[in-house]
């Protein structure tokens, strides 16, 4: 089997990799073609245009931005007609609704359509520790369970297509909603003057607590967003698509609307790129200075 890879970014970079080191025929396209490099020098076929990757692949795997990057990358026209016979793994965070569209429009260029996004970041995408839900017929996820396992070892297989787009939407609302709630108490007590490693110690012991939280607090305490495994601009993205997806199917979502304000403020920050905990300084932002003058 040969795979097309579009998209090589933070995550899709690392993931191609292990494709490489599994001695797979791999083929990769991006949009920043400056990004290609690691990839070509560890092997990879590079392509200039995204149908020039697909036409010579089996199978194409995308983990692109967003569905307006998989419109435009994979559903152009002269895309779109060469993906008779091929198989297509979308595994970025798009909505269900997107996800069974885009589907639709494989299905109807002749090709069969996956999906299979996926939950971890960087590090876990590097040692093939991905959670990976499948949306898919039972016969497909079957099929290509064994390429699928070189990111996670074990891919679950969720349901039909839209079911692990769901999913996985569902787990970066939790992602956005626990960021922020442990920010909001973490600055508590730091106005508060109670020492941060007894709070520590006191959620860790409790039924409270979620690893992310010892992730994300040395970065929160530092101040340091820099190189991110996950930037704040996805997690906004993120957000905004569950909030649209929640609204749809009538459920309340007043507290992750509260959450995407403070996404918003730590964009408006200029954090867009920095590491998602940068939320920590939008909840922080409009009192801090106030606090240091009268407490100076």
């Amino acid at each position: 089997m040969k795979v097309a890879f579009l998209g090589t970014g933070l995550m899709g970079l690392p993931m191609a990799q292990r494709l490489l080191a599994a001695n797979i025929q791999l083929i990769a396209y991006n949009r920043s073609p400056e990004k290609l490099a690691p990839l070509q020098a560890a092997g990879a076929e590079i392509a200039t245009h995204p149908r020039h990757a697909i036409r010579a692949a089996d199978c194409v795997i995308l983990m692109l931005t967003n569905a307006g990057a998989i419109y435009s990358v994979l559903l152009s026209d002269t895309s779109w007609r060469t993906l008779a016979g091929r198989t297509v793994i979308q595994m970025g965070t798009i909505t269900p609704s997107e996800s069974k569209e885009i589907r639709d429009s494989v299905v109807n260029a002749g090709g069969e359509y996956l999906e299979a996004p996926v939950l971890g970041s960087i590090p876990e995408a590097t040692d093939g520790k991905l959670i990976v839900m499948v949306g898919a017929y039972r016969e497909q996820y079957q099929r290509y369970l064994q390429l699928l396992q070189h990111f996670g070892s074990e891919p679950i297989h969720v349901g039909s297509v839209g079911t692990a787009s769901a999913l996985k939407l569902a787990l970066n609302q939790l992602i956005a909603s626990l960021t922020t709630s442990f920010a909001v108490s973490l600055g508590f007590v730091q106005r508060y003057g109670v020492d941060v490693d007894l709070f520590m110690q006191i959620l860790r012991d409790s039924s409270l607590y979620a690893p992310t939280f010892d992730k994300k607090l040395q970065r929160m305490l530092d101040g340091n967003y820099a190189n991110p495994n996950f930037p704040t601009k996805h997690l906004l993205k993120d957000t905004d698509l569950f909030i649209d997806e929640a609204k749809s199917v009538g459920l309340n979502v007043s507290s992750i609307e509260g959450v995407r304000e403070i996404l918003q403020m730590a964009m408006k920050m200029s954090l867009a790129t920095a590491d998602y905990s940068s939320l920590f300084s939008a909840i922080n932002s409009d009192s801090n200075e106030e606090w240091e003058t009268g407490s100076g």
